[in-house]
């Protein structure tokens, strides 16, 4: 049931990768002048945290020590001050980082929705909607987090650390380099975790990935699951993958605790360090007590950012394979994206009544050479209307997806009065066309938003839509009418009543190529013969395609073509067929007198 191995979606990505933070930069442009004010509370922010520690030198010093008190409540109260503005600086740090984070994943997940619907249906038949849903809400999120707690604060960490080599440099260099003789064997262990870190970030990705991917196909066919009594087979399933993704934290807590603990360890070893010289520089007189306190405190200060570096670390590594992943989809293309982004044409202000649509020499395959429609050229002229026939999986219903342009054809071409559709922006060559699936789909909201879709011009026709398919009739007897909720899949509804608002949606938008395909099978007798009714007056003047299992709604079709494992073998009138004794007579046959 389930697609993927472990390793699908697999990305590494690098703590910091400058390749992909030049394309992200282009997001930043919109906000340098906010960036920039936070960039000037950093070095500010730095001062305070800075300045405290050598208060306290100064108190200690120059009146604890000294027993002249007279100076010490002023020096209280600045370093009271100091540790408000410290606070006020860094609360406006944060909202100020936390806005643009929202703002960022606002517009890049904007963005990839608006790629997404651009893309054709070869791309969403190979690509997992977990994996995609991953893009555009965790994925999206690591970069967020990233702005706000990540590559902006390593900058004010690098300005802390710097302010404080240096400060404790100028108070004492020789209890300076014996602190900072800890340096390499941090260096050391920093950099080693890096790597193992690195390694189990990437299965934590690449895992989450396939347990959404999972969750998104089994909760959609829980009906399938609960039918055919396959819990437990499922739940087996959804254990392995939970497991594996547990199984892949593991690593990660480990490298991040153990770094944690082991730069905690190092900030101990370096206060130590500091009391065991430090003391012996005040008995010697070298040393102030208010200076060996000043000290310790810029040692904890120092090891502080350095103790954070994990869980930044492990933040840049998982920004850095987000971007990686959400760069691809955005770069993603297949045979439909190269002319679908035109959206002015010299069709597109004209008028455009369609008279002809013909398919030369249609070949397709969705998979390699493995044709499923071979060489099928046929013509429909404006108001034709052209049923479709033939056994299951005989190339029927691509016929229809290629005429839209849900996917692109391999060889030959399919033409509206003349041009080939592939000319034309898909915007204009959809707004031709109105289809109804044997599945309708149904979106949350209303009955009205399904039927309209938002659509102005639609929505002045959805009375009279539901009205000429019947619809109306089921839809008036509702509490809210026409404004009942429709729930997820519109499974609130039957497949009769989910068909005939899929129809009134189709009516409203006023089609010139009205395609149905496989569309009345989910509808009973009663409402088949009252559509019909209704579709006898729509289907006038329009050019209409007509993919049908029930042979007795096309007997009054133009012309009738029956597939035959992707060929075109017959066409004509159902009397023209049927006298000819072949492929449509003996599917008539098998149907009406099995």
């Amino acid at each position: 049931m389930h697609h993927g191995g472990l390793h699908e979606d697999d990305i590494a990505g690098k703590a910091y990768d400058r390749r992909l933070m030049g394309r992200f930069a282009a997001y930043l442009r919109p906000h340098l002048k906010t960036i920039l004010v936070v960039l000037l509370l950093l070095p500010l922010i730095a001062g305070a945290k800075l300045a405290q520690p050598y208060i306290v030198k100064i108190a200690i010093d120059g009146h604890i020590v000294t027993g002249d008190l007279n100076g010490l409540p002023g020096l209280a109260l600045l370093f009271l001050l100091l540790i408000f503005g410290e606070s006020l600086l860094t609360y406006g740090e944060v909202y100020l980082l936390q806005q643009i984070g929202q703002q960022l994943m606002f517009k890049i997940r904007e963005e990839l929705f608006t790629h997404l619907q651009k893309l054709s249906l070869s791309f969403f038949d190979r690509t997992s909607a977990g994996g995609l849903v991953t893009r555009l809400t965790s994925d999206v999120e690591v970069l967020g987090e990233m702005f706000a707690a990540g590559i902006i604060t390593i900058v004010g960490d690098l300005l802390l650390l710097a302010g404080i080599v240096g400060v404790m440099l100028w108070m004492n260099s020789g209890l300076s380099l014996v602190t900072f003789s800890l340096l390499p064997i941090l260096f050391f262990v920093v950099f080693r975790f890096r790597r193992l870190m690195r390694d189990a970030f990437r299965q934590v990705r690449s895992r989450l990935g396939l347990l959404n991917s999972f969750l998104a196909e089994s909760i959609g066919g829980m009906a399938i699951i609960q039918l055919f009594n396959r819990q437990e087979s499922e739940r087996r399933r959804f254990t392995l993958l939970n497991e594996a993704y547990r199984d892949a934290n593991r690593p990660v807590i480990t490298w991040d605790a153990s770094l944690y603990a082991l730069v905690e360890t190092l900030s101990s070893v370096a206060v130590g360090l500091i009391i065991w010289y430090g003391g012996g520089e005040i008995v010697r007189g070298t040393l102030s007590f208010g200076a060996l306190v000043a000290f310790i405190q810029y040692s904890e200060k120092f090891f502080g950012p350095i103790r954070d570096l994990s869980s930044k670390y492990s933040v840049m590594q998982g920004a850095m394979a987000a971007l990686e992943r959400i760069f691809t989809l955005l770069d993603s293309e297949d045979g439909s994206t190269s002319l679908t982004n035109r959206e002015t044409d010299p069709f597109t202000n004209a008028p455009f009544p369609v008279e002809v649509v013909e398919f030369r020499d249609v070949w397709f395959a969705y998979r390699e050479e493995e044709y499923v429609l071979k060489g099928i050229s046929l013509t429909l002229r404006r108001g034709e209307k052209l049923a479709i026939v033939g056994e299951t999986g005989g190339g029927k219903t691509t016929m229809i997806r290629l005429l839209s342009r849900l996917y692109d054809i391999r060889r030959g071409s399919i033409t509206i009065n003349g041009v080939d559709i592939r000319e034309l922006p898909l915007r204009l060559l959809r707004s031709r066309i109105a289809m109804v699936l044997q599945e309708p789909f149904l979106f949350t909201g209303t009955i009205a938003s399904n039927i309209t879709l938002g659509d102005d011009a639609a929505a002045a026709r959805m009375l009279e839509a539901a009205r000429v398919v019947g619809a109306d009739r089921f839809i008036n007897r509702l509490p809210k009418g026409f404004d009942e909720e429709v729930r997820e899949r519109g499974n609130n509804f039957s497949a009769g009543e989910r068909q005939l608002i899929s129809f009134a949606r189709a009516v409203a938008f006023d089609p010139e190529i009205l395609v149905l395909d496989e569309a009345t099978s989910s509808v009973d007798s009663a409402s088949e013969r009252l559509i019909q009714e209704g579709l006898a007056g729509l289907l006038a003047g329009r050019t209409s395609i007509v993919v049908a299992h029930r042979l007795s709604t096309i007997r009054d079709a133009d012309r009738i073509v029956a597939i035959h494992r992707g060929e075109k073998r017959e066409e004509g009138t159902h009397e023209e067929l049927m006298a000819a004794r072949g492929i449509y007579f003996r599917l008539h046959q098998l149907q009406f007198k099995g």
